[in-house]
């Protein structure tokens, strides 16, 4: 069942999984953190966001407008969830 799942889904379930393996060290973290903690918080909040509607607008606009579209927003999201994904990769080195 994995393998037919959506890459954005695999992609956001990844992220999540590193988010919440840090979140359960983040009682023990430094302030630095802490800090790094909410400001990921905050852009880990606008991504799902705005991936909820957006994963419906890429599929219908990849049957009006074509490939182009889906590559763009694709592009666009991939973009800031690997920049979530770095953020939380550093918050685990600083937690260790």
């Amino acid at each position: 069942m994995e393998a037919n799942k959506d890459p954005l889904d695999k992609a956001l379930n990844l992220i999540k999984q590193g988010r919440d393996e840090v979140k359960l060290k983040m009682h023990l973290g430094s302030k630095d953190a802490q800090d790094e903690w909410s400001k990921l918080e905050a852009r880990w909040t606008d991504l799902e966001q705005k991936t909820q509607p957006l994963s419906g607008a890429v599929k219908e606009a990849a049957e009006t407008s074509g490939e182009q579209a889906k590559n763009v927003a694709r592009a666009a999201l991939d973009l800031t969830a690997q920049e979530l994904n770095e953020g939380y990769q550093k918050l685990r080195k600083l937690l260790e």
